[in-house]
């Protein structure tokens, strides 16, 4: 599966710049948001399969932005990344349907295959509401 159109959602511009270069070489568009009100704003005028979402930013943290993507685009699919191993927080942002929730940082290759791998369930899940 190729031309997947993911969102990167971090208030850490550094890190976003270099996970979206990355990303880009292994063959995925990158749009990136320096926060939950931003990437809410960019998911409401453009399409995105996948959504790779900080847990932790000012403003809106990471499950408030999860359930508001899941209210308003329920096909979207989510991967949460934390600094923290709070197991709270990861079983939280899985019942609100989440995709994935992964340490940073992140292994790029296993994000990756992760984004991948969200972007067929979204495509599916599109399919089938049809």
């Amino acid at each position: 599966m190729r031309n997947i159109r993911i969102l990167l959602i971090d208030d850490e511009e550094g890190f976003s710049s270099v996970l979206a270069k990355r990303l880009t070489r292994r063959g995925v568009e990158v749009v990136t948001a320096t926060d939950g009100a931003e990437g809410l704003l960019k998911l409401d005028t453009e399409f995105y399969q996948v959504v790779v979402l900080d847990m932790k930013m000012p403003g809106m943290n990471g499950l408030q932005v999860l359930k508001t993507i899941k209210n308003r685009h329920p096909y979207v699919e989510v991967i949460l990344l934390t600094g923290n191993a709070d197991m709270d927080s990861a079983l939280a942002s899985m019942n609100a349907g989440a995709f994935d929730f992964m340490l940073k940082p992140a292994n790029t290759e296993i994000l990756t295959h992760r984004i991948y791998d969200a972007a067929k369930n979204s495509s599916a899940c599109m399919s089938e509401a049809g």
